[in-house]
């Protein structure tokens, strides 16, 4: 075993940090390790079976973390997602599959397998890819989620599908059972995440033990997979129900922390397991099959992927980034392939061509991955730019406003519909095409252009405009927009937004007359409260907070002029600081 350890480690700490420096992420490191060292690359390691089951346990953690991060009204949320896109993609894929394979002369149970087993894509490898780059919050990783949740639900009437489809039957007695079982085992996850788990690591706490907390945060993990696992039902699926359950616990983060580790080791011990069961001689004695079969597999899949997320979305670049995570075959592929051999529904041969097929596409879909998001998307954007014109032409058409609101992103809409509140019309622009795009479907009165152009300034209505709100959030393009206007529209009115202090003096610099930093204010109302919860009195707390705002505002316009000396600047505001101690302490004098 120690040398078995030895030769795994080896393998990641060379191929992992290669993949990565060529772009191409950890997850092919982990497939291209576990193909070299496996039974058909150099044989270092035979008996894949020895890490399988331990390296099961890094895909069930994965599912873990992931419900603590969804809160039981975040999954609520996500159900029309779920049902939506993952019937979208599964059911079409799943039939197409099964079709063809039917058509090239295997029988309908066969080819009902594979279409489902082929269709399914793997959680394994998408989440950590999309993490690395992190997309996951992303439209393409949000609904790329939805997918693989969808078919790890989808996991369970799946294997109990297969005896069926080998002709045999199962008894109402068995049926009965094994949904007893299930349903008794949902049960006891819901029941003792709700009722049981903080009592038990309450009681754990107490004990002021790091290394039992951490036990039984493991022990949480690996026996809701197993309970789930006996049950019939998928193992990643047990812990994940688990993760949602505690995700609202005071001990969320304290988990979190414990199994993160366990997980990525865990996790890449799967990935190389996976590359060490891919028969490689089928590839030799069949190249040709195997290739096509596999570049067959991808292309369809991505292929349905695309229309169903562009259909839905109508974005483009989501609809690439969603087609181009799922065109893999799923870790579950393998355990459903193994199931039908073993009842009958599928042929030996054939279920290890499949396997391969699988394999081979969890080794490509990184690939293709990290190549769409270094060359295709880049160019997609800049041809959509060059596509569109240099603003919109409704512009051209839309009446002129007193206000125009420069970026509509977080900032730029609340201003927007503070406004829509007060009935005070406005023009808002947005260089970005993608956020033009959704914002407008909630009725929005935005439009696509670049607002340190002039031009585009032009067809907005600055001309016959009073107000101008820089809400970007760029400080350079923010800096162009004000120097543009105080140009081309002297009569405007400009209020900007500041990142930061830097941020102000350079929108002073070039002409600004109001300026707001974005957090300065919600800070100080955090500030008010956080006293007021300390017992300092409101009158105290208000006038506190209001003395340090007067002077910190005072400071900001002072320093304007020594802004780019940094020696200076260091003195002034370490005699402001001493100034304002002085000013809190007279200011709490009884005299």
């Amino acid at each position: 075993m120690f040398v078995t350890l030895v030769i795994l480690l080896a393998a990641i700490a060379v191929a992992v940090p290669a993949s990565r420096y060529l772009g191409l992420g950890s997850i092919l490191g982990y497939l291209v390790a576990g193909a070299v060292i496996g039974p058909s690359g150099f044989g270092f390691i035979t008996n894949v079976g020895e890490i399988g089951d331990v390296a099961a346990l890094g895909v069930t953690m994965l599912l873990f973390l992931i419900g603590l991060e969804l809160r039981p009204h975040r999954l609520w949320v996500l159900r029309k997602t779920v049902l939506g896109m993952g019937i979208g993609q599964m059911l079409p894929t799943a039939l197409l599959i099964a079709v063809l394979v039917h058509l090239a002369g295997t029988g309908w149970p066969s080819a009902i397998v594979l279409g489902i087993g082929l269709a399914l894509s793997s959680t394994a490898i998408v989440l950590p890819m999309l993490t690395e780059r992190n997309l996951l919050p992303s439209v393409a990783g949000r609904d790329s989620f939805a997918v693989l949740l969808f078919q790890d639900m989808a996991a369970i009437p799946v294997l109990a599908l297969v005896p069926l489809l080998s002709g045999g039957s199962v008894s109402g007695h068995a049926a009965l059972v094994e949904f007893v079982r299930a349903v008794v085992v949902i049960a006891a996850i819901l029941v003792g995440g709700g009722y049981l788990v903080r009592p038990l690591f309450r009681m754990v706490g107490h004990a002021k033990s790091p290394e039992v907390f951490t036990a039984t945060a493991l022990l949480l993990v690996v026996g809701t997979a197993a309970l789930a696992n006996w049950a019939g039902l998928s193992a990643s699926l047990g812990a994940f129900m688990a993760g949602v359950l505690v995700s609202d616990s005071e001990y969320r983060h304290e988990l979190q922390a414990d199994i993160a580790p366990f997980e990525g080791l865990l996790l890449g011990f799967f990935f190389m397991s996976v590359g060490m069961s891919a028969d490689l001689s089928l590839g030799l004695h069949h190249p040709g099959l195997i290739l096509a079969l596999v570049l067959a597999l991808i292309g369809l899949k991505s292929g349905i992927a695309f229309l169903v997320s562009y259909t839905r979305r109508r974005m483009l670049g989501p609809a690439i980034r969603f087609a181009l995570a799922l065109p893999e075959g799923s870790e579950f592929s393998f355990v459903l392939f193994a199931a039908a051999v073993a009842s009958g529904a599928l042929d030996k041969p054939l279920a290890g061509i499949a396997t391969l097929v699988v394999a081979l596409s969890m080794m490509l879909t990184p690939i293709l991955f990290a190549g769409s998001e270094r060359f295709i998307l880049p160019r997609i954007v800049r041809a959509k730019e060059r596509s569109v014109p240099a603003f919109d032409a409704q512009l051209e058409q839309a009446d002129s406003e007193a206000v125009i609101i420069c970026g509509f992103g977080r900032f730029g809409q609340i201003i927007g519909r503070v406004l829509n509140m007060q009935r005070i019309a406005y023009v808002a622009l947005d260089k970005s095409q993608e956020q033009v795009d959704i914002v407008r479907r909630f009725g929005n009165r935005v439009f696509y252009g670049d607002p340190s152009r002039e031009q585009v300034m032009r067809a907005a209505g600055a001309e016959q405009a009073k107000v101008l709100v820089i809400a970007l959030d760029d400080m350079e393009a923010s800096l162009e927009v004000a120097r543009m206007v105080r140009v081309k529209f002297p009569h405007l009115h400009v209020l900007a937004r500041a990142r930061n202090r830097r941020h102000v003096h350079l929108l002073m610099g070039a002409g600004v007359e109001a300026i707001v930093r974005e957090t300065f204010f919600s800070s100080l109302r955090l500030t008010e409260l956080l006293l007021e919860k300390l017992d300092v009195p409101a009158a105290q707390a208000e006038r506190a907070i209001g003395l340090f705002r007067e002077h910190d505002e005072r400071l900001l316009t002072e320093t304007f002029a020594i802004a780019q000396d940094e020696q200076r600047l260091i003195q002034t505001n370490q005699e402001a600081r001493d100034e304002l101690l002085d000013l809190f302490e007279s200011d709490q004098s009884p005299d």
